[in-house]
């Protein structure tokens, strides 16, 4: 009887001690996390992009500064000859501290718009808002200043996967 009292105290203690450990480390790693610059970390995607998403079809996107955000300019093209053109505009919502884009596609008479933020200095996520046009989410990585790894989501699969190289930088 004494063995069982002891052990149920020793139990108590050590789970308490536990929670304290656990509150502590979850505190510290709170405290030491770092706030991303997401309006600077967007200037990784200043300048010329180009990649190819196979079966000869490529993608050329030239992305320049403008008011703290990116004014961004695209072109699909297959076979040397233009499919696509679209256009986007990045502007940051501090209150969100993440960027929205609103998007324009030649071939398209919806108005997309997205949500983009770096969940580290390299890597982030693109989600588009109004769903009902496009299931998809979309991930990003910087490989290196000049190379950009970009997978489109569907579900928890990934459906496509583009590399796109800087030619130039502005």
């Amino acid at each position: 009887m004494i063995e069982i009292k002891y052990m149920k105290q020793l139990t108590k203690i050590l789970l308490i001690t536990f929670l304290i450990i656990f509150c502590m480390n979850k505190a510290f790693t709170q405290s030491t996390e770092t706030n991303l610059d997401q309006v600077e970390l967007m200037k990784q995607f200043l300048g010329i992009w180009e990649g190819e998403f196979g079966n000869n079809i490529f993608f050329k996107s030239e992305n320049k500064q403008f008011a703290g955000g990116v004014v961004s300019n695209s072109q699909v093209t297959k076979d040397g000859k233009i499919v696509d053109s679209i256009a986007q505009i990045y502007g940051y919502d501090s209150k969100i501290d993440k960027f929205i884009i609103a998007e324009l596609k030649e071939s398209s008479p919806v108005i997309e718009l997205c949500l983009i933020w770096f969940t580290s200095e390299k890597t982030g996520e693109i989600v588009i808002t109004n769903p009902e046009n496009a299931p998809l989410k979309f991930k990003f990585e910087f490989k290196s200043p000049d190379i950009l790894e970009q997978v489109a989501i569907q579900g928890n699969k990934i459906v496509n996967k583009i590399i796109l190289k800087r030619v130039t930088t502005n």
